[in-house]
């Protein structure tokens, strides 16, 4: 079953109510992980996408994916092997 990854927004001139206040923060943390992940591509690997073609914008961006999992892996493998 699909359901919604949207957060819902304040209806104007009330307060939230908790359920929808919940459903949004179990939203937050999954795209927080995700989030992060895009932040620190852009950041380290100067990832910027502008290219003609889809794919063309497809490899730029799994190339970087590629990169940024080698780099995770590195980043595991050496806090095993210290600890």
């Amino acid at each position: 079953m699909l359901s919604s990854r949207i957060h819902r927004r304040k209806p104007m001139g009330k307060p939230m109510s908790k359920a929808t206040a919940r459903a949004n923060a179990a939203k937050s943390s999954i795209r927080a992980h995700v989030e992060h992940v895009f932040a620190h591509q852009k950041n380290r690997f100067n990832l910027f996408i502008r290219t003609i073609g889809l794919a063309r914008a497809e490899v730029k961006l799994t190339l970087c994916n590629l990169a940024y999992n080698f780099n995770r892996l590195i980043f595991h493998e050496r806090r095993e092997n210290a600890g």
